[in-house]
């Protein structure tokens, strides 16, 4: 996806605003209570550091200083209620292209996304 913004000006330009969002899945109740809400958090946090740190490092070596946002629950309906509660433009996002099959079983995060935001979606593969 960082690629093809980079080579697409309109979408990746210094004058423009970005916000990473990345939603992590909930962790299972007895997990939860077994680890407790300290360690719970510290996960989330964690795990969305993993993957926002090398999205921030790489916009900034472009002078685009993004805001973050890590997010748990689930992640289509939480994707589409940020954006649309956000007044954001555009929503752009990676698609893992693993079949429609799965799609039609399973429903994938973009598909989901596609279904409830009322912002533009601009799927990458």
């Amino acid at each position: 996806m960082l690629a093809y913004l980079t080579t697409h000006d309109e979408l990746f330009s210094a004058h423009n605003s970005y916000t990473l969002l990345t939603v992590s899945p909930q962790l299972p109740p007895r997990a939860r209570a077994a680890v407790g809400k300290e360690m719970v958090e510290a996960y989330h946090r964690e795990e969305a550091e993993k993957i926002l740190a090398p999205v921030t490092k790489f916009l900034l070596r472009h002078g685009i200083d993004a805001q973050t946002i890590s997010k748990v629950g689930h992640a289509g309906e939480t994707i589409s209620k940020t954006a649309d509660s956000g007044k954001f433009d555009l929503v752009v996002m990676g698609s893992h292209g693993h079949g429609t099959l799965g799609n039609l079983v399973m429903g994938s995060v973009a598909t989901q996304v596609l279904a409830n935001c009322k912002v533009p979606v601009l799927l990458v593969r």
